[in-house]
């Protein structure tokens, strides 16, 4: 009711109305309330068009403009992949372009220098094969130039970094893991 309450602030000065009066105020309840409701939807509408505040359907209608949509979920996630995806132009060609562009995809993603024409993409801080990896290549091969070679790396527990952090078999055993879940088990390290 800010609204209903700024009117009669304007009002009452006035001394002509008695705003006490149900046909008064009951009329002012109405239309602040009315207001109130503009506001809210017009703050709502200032939020999702700009991609720096947007957490909900400007974020998707954003998404819309691509071919594909960035695998984010959480809202300033997929913000800041939209806004590599946004980044990118016609100079985006070198090695550190391409690095701040990948973000698009929608996790972090690095991209280096093989030579002879191909590069690697890992992703740090993902163990194993990211969440929706068949999506993230296409993100990943729709961004980078198409005469490159990309060679996919992923994060996985090496035998030595097993036998580093397991004192013995029932070390491994006793958190009672998967074969996958083991593997992609780098959080104890």
């Amino acid at each position: 009711m800010r609204h209903a309450v700024c009117l009669r602030d304007l009002l009452q000065p006035l001394g002509v109305y008695d705003l006490s009066a149900p046909f008064n105020g009951g009329e002012l309840d109405v239309q602040g309330e009315v207001l109130d409701g503009i506001m809210a939807w017009l703050e709502e509408i200032q939020r999702e068009s700009s991609l720096t505040t947007a957490e909900d359907w400007g974020l998707e209608y954003i998404a819309k403009l691509f071919a594909r949509r960035p695998v984010a979920t959480q809202p300033r996630k997929l913000a800041a992949a939209l806004a590599a995806l946004l980044r990118i132009g016609g100079d985006s060609f070198t090695l550190a372009a391409i690095n701040d562009t990948i973000a698009g995809c929608g996790i972090p993603a690095v991209v280096k220098e093989l030579g002879k024409g191909s590069v690697s993409v890992s992703f740090p801080g993902v163990a194993g094969e990211p969440e929706n990896f068949e999506e993230l290549k296409k993100i990943i091969e729709d961004i980078l130039p198409t005469h490159l070679g990309i060679d996919y790396f992923f994060w996985y527990l090496t035998w030595a970094e097993l036998e580093a952090n397991f004192q013995n078999w029932r070390a491994i055993e006793s958190p009672g893991l998967t074969w996958k879940q083991l593997e992609t088990c780098v959080e104890y390290l």
